[in-house]
């Protein structure tokens, strides 16, 4: 019997990695959907030490066109997920508003709030016939707050968090879920430059979704769950 399958976006580095390397120890194989790069490649050598079977579907998550054709080579090579983990994202802070330029609005959308509309959406079909399934969407603590010089990051995990829960309520009744992680200050890439000190590591960040994947009741539908370190 083949291992139970996860995909994991933005698994090469941080919160995404640890999630991928928690995922492999409870047994789980995993397609890591992304850019391609030698992080990418010490992730999938640290998989495989742990028994896992892994690939790389590399592709911009935020490029329709690239999320469909490496879903598709998902579904086709390795099967149906019964576990997403919508976590790549970017961050552009340090400007004003009215200093923000289009381009670098427009990347931030596209990678933290259209990325897992996607990659959900493509999976999404497959997995309803299956009759199973939980979404993992790692928003962010800024989802609920203002986050001066840094809108376009607020703004996407404010927008991902309504995705999440509004895709919980269209999952009712499917044996499907959606649930969202809210994660404060994580020692990561992603937090150096921000004036904020880290508080919790990737690790535990990692066993939240883990048991959000995999052990938390149904009845969480809908949750995001938040973590202050």
């Amino acid at each position: 019997m083949s291992a139970p399958l996860a995909v994991v976006t933005g698994a090469s580095r941080g919160i995404g990695r640890a999630t991928a390397l928690a995922l492999a120890r409870r047994g789980m194989s995993l397609a890591l959907l992304g850019r391609e790069s030698a992080l990418s490649d010490e992730v999938r050598a640290e998989l495989a030490s742990l028994g896992a079977r892994s690939r790389l579907f590399t592709c911009d998550v935020g490029d329709p066109e690239a999320v469909g054709v490496a879903c598709e080579a998902v579904l086709e090579e390795l099967g149906v997920p019964e576990v997403v983990v919508n976590n790549a994202g970017v961050v552009r802070r340090g400007t004003l508003v009215e200093e923000t330029e289009v381009e670098a609005w427009d990347d931030v959308i596209a990678v933290n709030l259209r990325g897992p509309f996607l990659v959900t959406r493509a999976l999404l079909p497959s997995m309803k016939r299956a009759g199973r399934g939980r979404f993992v969407h790692v928003a962010s603590i800024s989802s609920t707050l203002g986050c001066p010089r840094n809108a376009s990051y607020a703004a996407s995990k404010w927008g991902l968090l309504g995705f999440s829960k509004s895709l919980a309520e269209e999952l009712r009744g499917t044996g499907l879920l959606s649930v969202a992680v809210l994660p404060g200050s994580v020692d990561t890439d992603m937090l150096r430059g921000s004036g904020f000190e880290p508080l919790m590591t990737p690790e535990e960040v990692a066993r939240t979704i883990e048991h959000l994947a995999l052990d938390a009741p149904a009845a969480m539908n809908g949750a995001a769950v938040e973590l202050f370190g």
